[in-house]
């Protein structure tokens, strides 16, 4: 198996590394700290592991990755755009534009930066799976939040616009929507996180929504059943709900 994967260097990306390279897949290993990600591969051993420092906003460095993967070990099996950053932002705070920016570039172009390169390789082949890693976050807007939770809500519509656009041709595409992961992004979050799972945990769940072809994956199986829950809550009592909520810090 041949997977190519995004935000490699710690959290899920370095679980899903680590689960893949067990199963002897060979994996390239894509993210912006270079000595993260050696240290990354030399752990894995005696994988074999191509690793690419670069920044999913620049289209350039995911082509230049996809093109040495693709000549050195063929088309890649499963692509994962799981390259992702979170900040809290305030509209009415002109220094959070940047950080606006920063996020949508990376949770939702970043995503289309990652799986650009393989689009047309895996169609001509006509099989693969490219998964992107998205969030219940992007079921209900939060406040102090905005930036991120409309990054993973324009990120879930972007993968179900392409999964639709590759029906039939034996590309599947995979959405997975993680709850808490006990990872750098949630280290600071000022508040309860139920059902928070490990990396280690949460990448053998998402291994197995993606060997299995899920269109649309929640995880894990509590959280699934508390989005349902609140993405059903009419607006007012969602709002009432919500309003208090302590809120992520805006800087990083």
């Amino acid at each position: 198996m041949r997977v190519f994967l995004t935000g490699a260097s710690s959290g899920l990306g370095e679980a899903l590394a680590r689960q893949y390279a067990r199963e002897g897949a060979t994996l390239g290993l894509f993210a912006r700290r270079e000595g993260e990600l050696a240290r990354l591969a030399a752990s894995l051993a005696p994988a074999t592991v191509a690793t690419y420092p670069g920044d999913v906003r620049e289209p350039g460095d995911l082509a230049r990755a996809g093109a040495d993967f693709e000549a050195r070990f063929g088309c890649p099996d499963v692509v994962v755009a799981n390259a992702g950053i979170s900040r809290g932002t305030l509209t009415d705070e002109p220094e959070d534009l940047a950080g606006f920016r920063a996020v949508f570039e990376t949770n939702v172009l970043g995503m289309v930066h990652t799986f650009a390169p393989f689009m047309r390789p895996m169609r001509a082949a006509g099989s693969g799976i490219l998964v992107g890693i998205a969030s219940v976050a992007g079921f209900r807007g939060l406040p102090g939040s905005g930036a991120y939770c409309g990054s993973k809500s324009a990120a879930i519509t972007y993968l179900e616009s392409l999964r639709v656009e590759l029906r039939g041709s034996g590309v599947a595409v995979v959405t997975v929507c993680p709850g808490f992961i006990a990872t750098p992004l949630t280290a600071r979050n000022p508040y309860r996180m139920p059902f928070l799972l490990t990396p280690d945990a949460a990448a053998a769940l998402t291994l197995r929504a993606i060997a299995r072809r899920r269109r649309f994956h929640v995880l894990p199986w509590q959280m699934a059943l508390f989005a349902r829950v609140l993405r059903c809550l009419p607006r007012p009592l969602f709002d009432w709900a919500v309003a208090g909520r302590a809120r992520k810090p805006r800087h990083p």
